[in-house]
């Protein structure tokens, strides 16, 4: 059933330091005041991040804000899945962003622990907890890098649903076409959750250039040399990169997307700008 309302949510990821965590809170003092649906928080590879993760999941429900917390799996038990989830549980929450992950360096391919796809996990989760958590998959639009062909990467897209996910969040991109593509593909197969796209804000080339390079996502070329172009100009740079994810955003959600999951880098700046540009609300 379609939402009645859009899907306005953020993501952060758990700071390493005090001070860090300090900056987080603030940050989150802004972001929380536009009421998003929630606010997802990552989680390193093979639980790398965990004890940041939890401090960072406990402060946002602490604040009462609706937290997400992100489950890997690879290279996990059973039983720690299940204490996790159980901790969750006892927690409150009831949203869960369910995500294979990487291994973390220095692992070998073989430690995969006892789930080897985020379809194994979802379905899990639902054997273990029935329909207490709302579940929240990854979805490439521009095909996972790892995939051997679109038409597996979807194939696998959809195991994950029929295991149990309730909605997607997709990897950030550039393209609208591509997102729009994808959403065709997975109807024609009978999906009908929502699939929200991410959104990720240009604020800083090489960093945005060595994300994309390690998860397939595409700075179309034109976009690229005029990044590359501004150089040490770093407010004509977030000038453009506003105007080119704003007009993004704009043909997203005029083309029904049913919201946007903001990659927010724990800045608020860039989002919330975006936030007022498109007069985004949650409430109709």
């Amino acid at each position: 059933m379609k939402d009645p309302l859009p899907i306005f949510s953020f993501e952060l990821f758990p700071p390493k330091t005090a001070e860090g965590m300090r900056k987080l809170k603030d940050q989150v003092t802004r972001l929380r005041a536009v009421e998003p649906r929630y606010i997802s928080v990552t989680y390193g590879a093979g639980g790398s991040t965990r004890a940041g993760t939890f401090e960072t999941v406990d402060w946002l429900c602490d604040q009462g804000l609706v937290t997400a917390p992100h489950l890997t799996c690879i290279g996990a038990t059973r039983a720690e899945v299940r204490d996790l989830l159980q901790r969750y549980r006892e927690q409150g929450i009831q949203r869960i962003v369910a995500l294979r992950g990487d291994l973390p360096s220095g692992m070998g391919s073989g430690a995969h622990g006892d789930f080897r796809y985020a379809n194994e996990l979802v379905a899990f989760i639902r054997a273990e907890h029935g329909d207490h958590f709302h579940i929240e998959v990854a979805a490439y639009p521009e095909v996972h890098p790892q995939a051997v062909s679109a038409a597996r990467d979807l194939d696998n897209f959809v195991r994950k649903v029929e295991a149990g996910a309730d909605a997607a969040i997709t990897q950030y991109f550039f393209n609208a076409d591509a997102y729009f593509s994808f959403v065709d593909n997975c109807r024609s197969r009978g999906l009908e959750i929502p699939i929200v796209p991410g959104i990720m804000p240009i604020t800083n080339f090489t960093q945005l250039a060595r994300f994309s390079d390690a998860c397939g996502a595409e700075i179309p070329r034109w976009i690229r040399r005029r990044l590359e172009g501004y150089g040490d100009d770093i407010a004509s740079l977030r000038a453009f990169g506003h105007e080119i994810v704003a007009g993004l955003c704009q043909r997203l959600l005029a083309g029904g997307a049913p919201g946007l999951h903001f990659y927010t880098m724990n800045q608020a700046n860039s989002t919330l700008k975006l936030w007022d540009r498109l007069g985004l609300s949650t409430r109709t």
